[in-house]
């Protein structure tokens, strides 16, 4: 059933805390400074370092703190008891003292972040949620507030809720790893098996070709022939979508050497070394350095089945010992043209594919539902807050 609670402007439990830091504890970094406060998480992240050329303010442990531009997003975090020293933040920030016999400060830090009062700040503050968020814009508003123990109750609720939310996208997001496991396992396997009965073969002895795409970074235009890097093919497809675009006249001198065409297959070799993607599109387009050009002999190997032995755990595996560097890790194409690659007959290669493929839509099917599940979940806390603000969120016996 709703409750009927009285509004109260946040200016009758909230006081704004009108210090500043000092200007030598800021200088000599005794006083740390709020870089950002996480939209999602409410958390305070600090500065390394505390030199600003802004206006400060002071934050004390179990203030509130409210990003002025930000608030409407999240931006807003308890600096908790537990902590020692005040910290500062910049005038684009404000510190807020709660009254805590009127309100529990864990009440007010849900409440200022649900949508509900989102839409308490369209209905009165001039210029809504794009306006700055100051004292004197932030203290008028008023907002319905229950007798404390009630606030204790539901803030009681809402965690219970939210760690039950937290633990289900925890055990989503596991499930997807152990997907994506299952499938280089899966592969891996197939690899054993077949390297058991058929030999490998160094993989140059089964391509025309390796090479890799231009080392050189070229002119990009806003529309052109797309130019693909590492980015647009580790998504499991190769994708367009953020591509970035060359001209056609370079596009044709960088094809001379190396021309990307369907039935190739791309293979990832600087940064996120190892990764294949047979070339499935009927589309020109050219390639970075970071990848490289496998272009096979297709009466040898299957483009499907190269991809799916290049991503089992085993070739994987040897792609880590053929990358080289720290920062800026690089797979060369030398270790490359060694990879040693199963070459079973075509229509074993065929029968294989077939199998993955199977299993990869089993895959696909769990990681859409996995996917629909996430947002299901991503919007339950929400409708939680906006019926713990609206008294809905229990029901009387």
């Amino acid at each position: 059933m709703k409750q009927k609670w009285p509004f109260v402007p946040l200016g009758k439990v909230l006081k704004e805390r009108r210090e500043e830091p000092s200007p030598d504890d800021l200088a000599a970094g005794r006083i740390k400074v709020i870089a950002k406060i996480g939209f999602d998480s409410g958390q305070i992240q600090l500065r390394s370092e505390s030199n600003t050329k802004t206006g400060m303010i002071l934050i004390q442990p179990g203030d509130l703190v409210v990003s002025g531009i930000n608030a409407a997003k999240g931006a807003i975090a308890i600096y908790g008891e537990e902590n020692k020293e005040p910290i500062a933040a910049t005038i684009h920030f404000g510190a807020y003292v709660p009254n805590k016999d009127r309100v529990e400060i864990k009440f007010l830090w849900w409440l200022l972040r649900s949508q509900f009062f989102r839409e308490l700040l369209l209905e009165y503050i001039p210029g809504g949620i794009k306006t700055e968020l100051k004292a004197k814009r932030l203290l008028p508003i008023p907002i319905p507030l229950p007798p404390l123990p009630e606030q204790q109750r539901i803030v009681a609720r809402i965690e219970e809720l939210a760690a039950q939310i937290n633990e289900a996208h925890a055990l989503r997001q596991q499930a997807e790893e152990e997907a994506k496991f299952l499938m280089t396992q899966v592969a891996a396997k197939a690899y054993d098996d077949i390297t058991k009965i058929w030999r490998p073969r160094r993989l140059d002895d089964l391509c025309r070709r390796i090479t890799d795409g231009t080392h050189l970074t070229p002119r990009y235009v806003e529309n052109g022939v797309p130019f693909l890097s590492v980015k647009d093919i580790t998504s499991g497809r190769i994708s367009f979508d953020n591509v970035k675009y060359i001209t056609p006249e370079e596009h044709a001198q960088l094809t001379i050497r190396c021309k990307p065409v369907f039935g190739d297959v791309l293979l990832t070799k600087v940064g996120t070394t190892g990764f294949a993607k047979a070339i499935d599109v009927e589309r020109e387009f050219s390639i970075f350095v970071s990848l490289a050009l496998l272009k096979l002999k297709r009466e040898l190997l299957d483009p499907r089945f190269a991809e799916c032995m290049l991503n089992s755990a085993r070739l994987r595996e040897y792609s880590a010992e053929g990358t080289r560097g720290v920062g800026n890790k690089n797979l060369v194409l030398k270790f490359i043209r060694e990879f040693p690659m199963p070459s079973p007959p075509l229509p074993e290669q065929l029968r294989i594919v077939a199998e993955l493929d199977a299993l990869q839509t089993e895959v696909d099917t769990l990681k859409h539902l996995q996917s629909e599940t996430a947002a299901e979940l991503d919007a339950l806390l929400p409708s939680i807050l906006d019926r713990a603000f609206k008294g809905e969120l229990f029901k009387e016996d």
